[in-house]
């Protein structure tokens, strides 16, 4: 059950990544708070948190406590089971830290084209 919780917790943080990159993009022209700097900090570092440990060779910790919790049994519920299938897929490592530094720079350059508003 942790193990499942875990997992759903991972797809809750990708989706903050993907689709927050996408919410800005689409919402450049119309929604506020694309521009928030807290929020636009926030999702930066996370994909720039997930970059460096590609770059590193470093295992999500998400990941490793995911495996930790679910130990020798393998089985899931039937959403853990649903969530790893859109999370994890048997690519060459190589594959991922290109993917992760393309991302990072697609974020970098939203960073410059739709900035944050200025903190006050």
């Amino acid at each position: 059950m942790i193990a499942d919780v875990i997992l759903v917790v991972h797809a809750l943080f990708v989706l903050f990544v993907v689709g927050g990159f996408v919410l800005i993009l689409l919402g450049a022209r119309r929604w506020s708070w694309v521009r928030n700097r807290p929020f636009r900090i926030l999702h930066l570092a996370a994909i720039g948190f997930v970059t460096a440990e590609a770059l590193l060779g470093v295992t999500c910790p998400l990941t490793m406590w995911e495996d930790m919790f679910r130990g020798t049994n393998p089985e899931c519920s039937f959403v853990g089971r649903w969530v790893a299938r859109a999370l994890y897929y048997d690519f060459p490592e190589w594959v991922f830290v290109i993917a992760y530094c393309a991302f990072t720079s697609a974020v970098v350059w939203a960073w410059r084209a739709i900035p944050p508003r200025k903190a006050l």
